[in-house]
């Protein structure tokens, strides 16, 4: 069973939808005892910084993030939900991420010819060999929609890049926590193939 937490943000259907037609069972839900006991964890999210984070400590779901991520159990943020896993994002002055690892997100900066919010298909740069990438070939193209971008503090733990103004961190993986800015749920069969690689990954220590 995989978790899909449900802070009241965007995009939890369409994630939902995903996971169903690759034949996953999966559950929208804020209940603790659902998400501590779920095989997999994701953390989807469309809207800003801060009052994402002002809903999840209201139903004080930042408190199990934590502890599942403590334990190893695979955990996905997607697009916002990568963002709030950092220190602080520009979007959000003076509000704490929830800061499972290091890192701040920051605003696209300008440039002539380029529009923000960036919202459109960009191919990724690989590396790192990140397990959500088994079996594509390099430079997929995936879905991205956002104005702001994760630089994380240790580039080991970035398994894809993509260049828009700027080099963005669009793919992480720190042990059993992983996170896309883009959104594998909306970018055809390149992004059922990441749902699918992390649906297929095992708890604990694997």
């Amino acid at each position: 069973m995989i978790a899909i937490i449900d802070y009241n943000a965007g995009n939890l259907k369409s994630v939902e939808k995903a996971l169903h037609f690759l034949g996953e069972d999966c559950v929208i839900t804020r209940n603790f005892h659902e998400i501590e006991t779920a095989d997999k964890v994701i953390l989807p999210g469309v809207g800003a910084f801060g009052d994402a984070m002002e809903q999840l400590k209201k139903y004080e779901l930042d408190k199990v993030i934590h502890q599942v991520t403590a334990e190893n159990k695979p955990f996905l943020g997607i697009c916002l939900g990568l963002q709030l896993l950092f220190e602080g994002s520009d979007e959000s002055q003076g509000v704490e991420g929830l800061h499972v690892l290091d890192g701040q997100i920051l605003r696209i900066p300008d440039q002539s010819g380029l529009k923000i919010p960036h919202i459109g298909w960009n191919s990724l740069h690989l590396q790192n060999d990140g397990r959500l990438f088994a079996g594509l070939e390099e430079n997929p193209y995936v879905y991205f929609v956002h104005s702001y971008y994760l630089k994380a503090a240790d580039e080991q733990i970035v398994k894809a890049t993509t260049q828009y103004s700027t080099t963005i961190h669009a793919s992480v993986e720190s042990g059993n926590t992983f996170a896309c800015q883009f959104h594998p749920e909306k970018s055809g069969t390149v992004g059922l193939s990441i749902l699918k690689n992390f649906a297929k990954l095992q708890g604990g220590n694997a």
